[in-house]
C-alpha cells in the first residue's frame, strides 16, 4: 500500500514555542499586518507554516505548505538566501502570478530566509498595507534580519541538540496585540454606547466570525443577535451568501484597507455595508440605503442563490487548479489536494483513492489511522460498498449523517464520531481512475452550490491524477533502468576500502549519474563518475552506454587521456544528442601513485594522509559528446597509504542560488575534520553535510575510496 499523508503532526515544542516568541516581536517591530513563518525540516524540500499573525487559518491555508522550488517570494527568499520584497500588486502578478490570481490586494511584501551555520531552516514573509513606502526602511531591514539570524541559530542548535523544530498540526495564530484590556465598567461602557447608536455595529473575528452585534444591527439585519454570534454574515444569511461580502471582507483583512458595498435584504430592503480593517479583525457599519442612486458603494445584487458557497472556497479552488497544473506524481497530487480542499469544506478526513487492476488502492489520506485505511486498500470492485458504486456509476454519493449512510449500506463501517460523508468519483476520459472520500463529524446538508463544486472539483483532479499516475509509471520505468545500469556491487580490491553512495533527487526527474570501481590488474584499478545531461529515460540509457564504454577501455591499462578520449570517440558517432561529464582516475597500487583525467567534471578532493584535504582541479578537457577530437590531458599524484580520494557529482555542491566554489570548499573543510576511518563512515558524512547545506535538487553520486596500503 503506498500511502502519502498530509504531513506528520507534532506536538508543539519549546523550541517552537521560542520561534513564536520572537516571530511576534518581528511583526511588532515591523508593524506588520500580516506575518507567515515557516520551518524546512531536516531532509525535507517543503516549507511548512508553524506561525500566523493578522490571518486566521482559513484564510492562509493555500499557502500552508510550499515546496522550496515553487514560484513564491518565501521559497525564492530560501533557495537564494536572500530577501525578497515585493512593492505592489502589480508587481506581484508579474513575479508570482498564482499568488496574484490568489489574493490581488493592494500589499507590499518582504520575504527573508533563516539562515542558521550553512543551512536554511526556514523563512518569513510579512505583508504591509499598500500605503507603505516603495522600499523596506533600514529599521525593517535591520530587524528582518536580526530575526533571521536569532531563529536560524535557534533552528540549528535545535536540530544539533536532537530537537529540531518540527510544524505542529496546526499553526500558531498569535493573538493580536491590544494596547489595554478594558475593565468591566469601561466594557459595558462601550457597549452601551453601541447599542445607543442609530446606526448598525457589527466585530468581525480573523476568522469572519461574529463577536458582537447591537440592536440596531440585528433590526437592519432581520435577524436576533444571539443567532449570529459566533457563525460568519454569510454563511448564516442565505441573501448575504454572495461571494462579495466575503470578498469584501478577505480584502479588508489582507489589505488593512476600508471597503463596502450594498445588499438586498428581501424582499426590498437595500443595505449599505462599511467595513474597516484592524489586527484584530473588522468593524462592520451597518446602515440603511435610501437613496441608492446616491451610492457610489459596490453592489450585491441580485440577492444571491440559497447555498451559494461562498469567495473563500472558490479562491480556494482557483488555487488548486493552479497548482494541479504544476502537479507531476500522486504523492504531488494527494499533498495538493489535501492541503486545499480539507480547509476549505473544513473536512475531518480526507481519502484518495485510485483504481488498478479492479482493485482500488489508497493513494493518501489525513485524518484517519494507518489501520483503518489499510482495510480499503486491494478491495475489489465488485464489492457492495458506496465507495465502488460511486465508482461504477460514476455519480456522487452525499450522506448528511451517518443515520442516511448506515440506512443505505447497513454494513458501512464508522471512523470514530464521523458522521456526514461524501464520495466523488474521479472521472479521466469518460473512465473512473479513482475516488475523493471526505468525512465530517457532525452533520453536512451539502447544499447544491457545494455538490456542484464539489463534482467539478473531482473532475479536475481526475485528469490531474490520470497524468500523475502516467507519469509515475514512466518515471518507475526509468528509475529502474537507472539503477540496473548503476554497479549492484563493487569489487573487493586489496589496499583500497571504496564505498560509493547514490541518492535520486527530492523530485521526480530521472538523471544520468553513474560511478564504477574497476580491477585492472593484481595490484592497480580505476575508478569513474560521470553526469549525463537531462532527466529522463533517454538519459539513463545514455549513462548505461558511457559507462560500459569507459569499463570496456579501462581493462587495456591505457592512460586516462586515451580513455576518455575513445569513449568521446564512441559516444559522438551514436550522436545521441546528449553529452556527458566523466572524470576517469587509473591507480596504480603497487608505485603509489594516480593518474587522471576529466571530461567537464567538478574536481575530485584528495585528504593526503596528513589530514590536509583540497579540490584537485585538473586540466579541463570538452564533456563526452561534443566533439570527436577533443583532447584529454593526464595528471600523475602520488598516492601514499592513507589517502582518500572523493569523486561525486553536481548534486552533491550544486543548487540555484548557491556558490559552487563555496560548497565544495566547506565539503573539502569537512572531509579534513572527519574523524571516521572507514570509506563506508566518510561517504556517510559528506553524504550529511551536503544534504545539510544543499537541497537535494539533483541525484547525487559520490565514490569514495581509502587507500589502506
Amino acid at each position: 500500500m503506498s500511502v502519502v499523508q498530509r504531513r506528520d503532526v507534532h506536538r508543539p515544542t519549546a523550541g517552537l514555542s521560542r520561534l513564536t516568541g520572537l516571530f511576534g516581536r518581528l511583526v511588532r517591530e515591523t508593524d506588520a499586518a500580516v506575518g507567515m513563518l515557516y520551518v524546512l525540516p531536516p531532509g525535507a524540500e517543503v516549507l511548512e507554516q508553524v506561525a500566523l499573525s493578522g490571518m486566521s487559518r482559513r484564510i492562509a491555508a493555500p499557502w500552508a505548505r510550499t515546496g522550496v522550488g515553487d514560484a513564491t517570494p518565501v521559497a525564492e527568499a530560501v533557495r537564494q538566501r536572500r530577501l525578497v520584497w515585493v512593492a505592489g500588486p502589480d508587481e506581484m502578478a508579474r513575479r508570482y502570478p498564482r499568488i496574484g490570481l490568489m489574493a490581488p490586494f493592494e500589499t507590499v511584501l518582504a520575504a527573508a530566509p533563516m539562515i542558521g551555520g550553512d543551512r536554511v531552516w526556514g523563512g518569513v514573509c510579512l505583508v504591509w498595507p499598500v500605503w507603505h513606502a516603495a522600499q523596506p526602511s533600514r529599521r525593517e531591514v535591520e530587524a528582518i534580519g536580526g530575526f533571521c539570524r536569532r531563529a536560524g541559530r535557534l533552528l540549528e542548535q535545535a536540530a544539533l541538540g536532537g530537537r529540531p523544530v518540527l510544524p505542529a498540526s496546526e499553526p500558531v495564530v498569535l493573538a493580536p496585540d491590544r494596547s489595554r484590556t478594558p475593565g468591566r465598567a469601561e466594557a459595558m461602557g462601550a457597549y452601551d454606547f453601541a447599542e445607543r447608536l442609530p446606526v448598525g455595529c457589527c466585530s468581525l473575528d480573523l476568522d469572519g466570525h461574529v463577536t458582537f452585534l447591537n440592536t440596531a444591527g440585528a433590526d437592519l439585519l432581520g435577524v436576533g443577535a444571539a443567532d449570529l454570534l459566533g457563525a460568519r454574515p454569510w454563511e448564516r444569511l442565505l441573501w448575504l451568501g454572495d461571494p462579495a461580502f466575503e470578498d469584501r471582507y478577505r480584502e479588508a483583512m489582507m489589505s488593512r484597507k476600508p471597503t463596502a458595498f450594498t445588499a438586498l435584504r428581501p424582499p426590498d430592503r437595500r443595505l449599505s455595508f462599511r467595513l474597516t480593517p484592524g489586527a484584530t479583525g473588522v468593524s462592520v457599519r451597518i446602515t440603511p440605503d435610501a437613496i441608492p442612486e446616491a451610492s457610489s458603494e459596490p453592489e450585491i445584487w441580485p440577492a444571491s442563490p440559497q447555498g451559494a458557497l461562498g469567495a473563500l472556497p472558490l479562491y480556494h479552488l482557483m488555487h488548486l487548479a493552479s497548482v494541479l497544473t504544476e502537479a507531476v506524481s500522486v504523492k504531488d497530487i494527494v499533498e495538493r489536494v489535501t492541503d486545499q480542499v480539507v480547509p476549505t469544506f473544513e473536512a475531518q478526513g480526507l481519502a484518495l483513492l485510485t483504481v488498478d487492476d479492479g482493485r482500488l488502492r489508497v493513494a493518501g489520506y489525513w485524518g484517519y489511522t494507518t489501520g483503518f485505511m489499510a482495510r480499503f486498500d486491494g478491495e475489489p470492485l465488485t464489492a457492495p460498498t458506496p465507495v465502488v458504486e460511486a465508482l461504477n456509476t460514476q455519480t456522487p454519493r452525499f450522506f448528511s449523517s451517518f443515520d442516511e449512510f448506515r440506512g443505505a449500506y447497513p454494513q458501512a463501517l464508522r471512523y470514530g464520531d464521523r458522521d456526514a460523508w461524501a464520495f466523488m468519483p474521479l472521472v479521466a476520459s469518460g473512465r473512473p481512475v479513482g475516488l475523493m472520500v471526505l468525512s465530517y463529524d457532525g452533520p453536512r446538508s451539502f447544499s447544491l452550490a457545494e455538490r456542484t463544486i464539489l463534482t467539478s472539483l473531482a473532475g479536475l483532479i481526475g485528469q490531474a491524477l490520470d497524468r500523475a499516475r502516467l507519469y509515475d509509471t514512466q518515471h518507475q520505468l526509468a528509475r529502474t533502468l537507472q539503477n540496473g545500469l548503476l554497479p549492484q556491487e563493487l569489487p573487493s580490491i586489496p589496499g583500497l576500502d571504496v564505498a560509493a553512495r547514490y541518492l535520486p533527487a527530492h523530485g521526480t526527474d530521472v538523471g544520468g549519474d553513474f560511478y564504477d570501481l574497476i580491477r585492472c590488474g593484481a595490484h592497480c584499478a580505476a575508478i569513474t563518475i560521470g553526469d549525463v545531461q537531462g532527466h529522463n529515460v533517454q538519459a539513463a540509457a545514455f549513462m548505461g552506454q558511457v559507462r560500459t564504454a569507459v569499463h570496456a577501455h579501462a581493462t587495456t591499462h591505457l592512460t586516462p587521456g586515451t580513455v576518455l578520449a575513445r569513449t568521446n570517440r564512441l559516444v559522438t558517432d551514436l550522436n545521441p544528442g546528449l553529452f556527458t561529464s566523466c572524470l576517469y582516475s587509473h591507480l596504480d597500487l603497487a608505485h603509489h601513485k594516480a593518474r587522471l583525467a576529466t571530461a567537464g567534471h567538478h574536481p575530485p578532493l584528495i585528504r593526503h594522509p596528513d589530514g590536509h584535504t583540497e579540490a584537485l582541479h585538473l586540466p579541463p578537457g570538452l564533456l563526452l559528446g561534443i566533439s570527436p577530437d577533443s583532447n584529454y590531458p593526464t595528471t600523475a599524484i602520488p598516492l601514499r597509504p592513507q589517502t582518500v580520494l572523493a569523486l561525486y557529482t553536481d548534486g552533491l555542491v550544486e543548487a540555484p542560488g548557491i556558490d559552487t566554489d563555496r560548497t565544495t570548499a566547506d565539503l573539502a573543510r569537512h572531509l579534513t575534520q572527519a574523524d571516521d576511518d572507514s570509506a563506508d563512515d566518510l561517504a556517510d558524512a559528506l553524504l550529511h553535510h551536503a544534504l545539510q547545506t544543499v537541497p537535494g535538487t539533483d541525484d547525487i553520486a559520490l565514490l569514495v575510496v581509502r587507500v589502506t596500503s
